[in-house]
């Protein structure tokens, strides 16, 4: 069920910005662990199917190209801008493994999208988004995550 949900949100994405699965080339139809370390659930992407699927973290991991792992405040803060995703990679609050290209190309991808998923969830929210834009925009205080896109000058 959350891999389905995932995976219609990644979709949604990619229809408002293809230039994303475009930027990835030859990486499009790789396998891509996404390993939230905090979270319950390791996810694997395949951009060209526009698929992410859900898996136990405590079973076997699934066939990737690369991984991506980190805590959920480092992968909000490369997706949002606030914080450089080479600095992340260097500093170790992300690690990569496998085909580092696939990853490159990925963040290279994200970088040029300008993402604020925020704004994309509140874009299916209907007359609820008003409420999750300022829901984000409190919780983004209290926790310290990037939860939003801010234009830094």
């Amino acid at each position: 069920m959350i891999g389905l949900s995932f995976s219609a949100f990644l979709r949604r994405i990619a229809g408002r910005k293809p230039s994303i699965l475009s930027r990835l080339g030859r990486y499009e139809s790789a396998l891509i662990l996404i390993d939230v370390g905090d979270g319950p659930l390791i996810l694997l992407m395949q951009p060209s199917t526009r698929r992410i699927t859900a898996h136990a973290r405590d079973g076997a991991e699934p066939e990737h190209y690369a991984a991506i792992r980190g805590e959920l405040a480092a992968f909000l803060a490369m997706l949002h801008g606030s914080e450089d995703g080479d600095a992340l990679f260097f500093s170790g609050e992300l690690e990569i493994s496998g085909d580092t290209s696939v990853v490159q190309a990925l963040r290279n991808a994200l970088d040029d999208a300008e993402l604020d998923l925020t704004e994309e969830l509140a874009l299916m929210a209907g007359p609820l988004s008003r409420w999750l834009r300022r829901f984000a925009a409190m919780a983004e205080t209290r926790t310290g995550y990037a939860l939003i896109r801010r234009e830094l000058f």
